[in-house]
């Protein structure tokens, strides 16, 4: 989830934080993708955008496809609005992918995660 956490160009080439604080888990990757106006950074790296406004905050190519796609940019403006549903779905999917290839008893449910209001 590109809520949380930066990349940094010496493991990936990429550089730069989704969001102005990358160490909390929040909504915000979608807020600041529908919100800000993006602009090609320009270095001598692999291709990126970053905000208009303070170039600070980065968005890979495959993240702005999000809003540039019909049927994933409803999401984007799902999540951008509603938190808890982001927190939801994402609990979820995130469920799903660490009980892929386990196998449970039959009595037994696959992990979950619950929503937390801190």
């Amino acid at each position: 989830a590109h809520a949380l956490g930066r990349c940094h160009a010496d493991r990936s080439g990429f550089e730069g934080p989704w969001t102005p604080s990358p160490t909390v888990f929040t909504n915000d990757f979608f807020v600041q993708l529908l919100n800000q106006t993006w602009v090609p950074k320009k270095w001598n790296g692999p291709k990126q955008l970053v905000d208009k406004k303070t170039g600070e905050l980065m968005m890979l190519p495959a993240d702005y496809a999000l809003l540039e796609d019909k049927a994933f940019r409803k999401y984007v403006e799902l999540y951008a609005k509603d938190s808890e549903k982001f927190f939801e779905d994402f609990a979820a999917a995130y469920g799903k992918l660490l009980s892929l290839g386990v196998k449970f008893k039959p009595d037994q449910k696959p992990y979950s995660f619950p929503v937390v209001n801190a």
